[in-house]
């Protein structure tokens, strides 16, 4: 960007509202909102007048220092998801994208300056077009858990004939794995802790539900899928790996994105016996081409009304520290939205 997000307004500048942190800690600590230069688009960018900005639980790791993250940059604009209209391209781009609905992804990812702002500009290629009919919202809720999800569902490849399991399948992450495992021609079985997530996980597209509140996990799996299922979508690897043993399938597949204990071992030869793949998932680094590939895909799945998020709770720009934590309690209920 040709104006750096640290950079306080001049006189006759042009000025927009916007989050930021100069450290990390607590958000009520840490969260400010007030007036920096609107940015201006460089080569092969767009700008986006946001109308949501969307929160996901990285964002708030991030402003936390979770996971041993800390500040490339002296000024953070959270939140790499949003959505709005563009309104401003740099050169190298199709000023014919002016005008346009978009939803973006990847805002913050290596860049200081993400969607908690009236305007954010990202790559070109990070500005995907919002079908008309699917609000603001919902685009802004697509980026990092539904190319995460896309990812968790076929960074071995096509899905279609296979079993797949995906595991908290009504989190961010979950379900967009669900719908687009389904959309993909896999049979999906979605794992509940309580029984009444069971309809919204059948709602949520999965065919089967395996309802773990009932004990009996691995026969469940086995009833559905006696031969063992091909890959498993995982958001807790450590306390899930032995069970994910017994219903894989030799060559099976396990795309984990997150775990309940970063140190725990791993049953080596129990996985290297069965031919076990593991892919370790984490979305700032996802190759491009796989990003570009979850980006068609759900913007076709929330276009076809095979993906929706629930809104758990909605925030104005000034109360974006309430809206951190509340994104950090909302879990299964749904998403956490900043209206702009």
């Amino acid at each position: 960007m040709t104006t750096p997000p640290t950079a306080e307004p001049h006189p006759g500048d042009a000025v927009m509202r916007a989050a930021y942190y100069e450290e990390q800690g607590p958000a009520h600590k840490v969260l400010r909102v007030g007036e920096m230069p609107v940015p201006e688009p460089g080569p092969y960018e767009v700008r986006v007048r946001v109308a949501v900005s969307g929160i996901h639980v990285g964002d708030v790791g991030k402003r936390h220092g979770y996971w041993g993250s800390t500040m490339a940059f002296p000024r953070v604009v959270p939140h790499g998801d949003g959505a709005g209209v563009v309104d401003a391209v740099g050169t190298e781009v199709d000023p014919s994208r002016v005008g346009h609905r978009v939803w973006v992804y990847l805002a913050q990812s290596y860049r200081p300056f993400g969607t908690a702002a009236e305007y954010v500009v990202v790559p070109s290629r990070h500005a995907v077009e919002l079908p008309e009919g699917v609000g603001f919202d919902q685009g802004a809720l697509l980026g990092i858990a539904g190319i995460t999800g896309h990812r968790a569902v076929f960074s071995g490849g096509p899905v279609r004939g296979r079993t797949v399991i995906v595991t908290a399948p009504l989190g961010g992450v979950g379900r967009a794995a669900v719908a687009v495992a389904a959309r993909g021609g896999a049979t999906v079985l979605a794992t509940v802790r309580h029984a009444e997530q069971v309809d919204d996980a059948l709602r949520a597209g999965a065919h089967h539900v395996i309802r773990l509140y009932e004990g009996n996990m691995i026969e469940q799996v086995k009833e559905i899928a006696p031969g063992g299922v091909d890959r498993i979508a995982e958001t807790d690897l450590a306390g899930n790996i032995e069970a994910d043993l017994e219903v894989l399938t030799y060559n099976g597949e396990i795309a984990t994105y997150a775990t309940s204990d970063a140190d725990a071992p791993l049953p080596y030869w129990n996985l290297a016996f069965k031919n076990i793949a593991v892919q370790f998932l984490s979305n700032d680094d996802f190759p491009e081409s796989a990003n570009e590939s979850a980006a068609a895909d759900l913007t076709a799945a929330v276009a076809a009304g095979e993906l929706r998020y629930p809104i758990a709770e909605r925030f104005p720009l000034d109360g974006i520290a309430d809206a951190q934590d509340a994104a950090e309690r909302a879990g299964a209920r749904g998403r956490v939205v900043i209206d702009l």
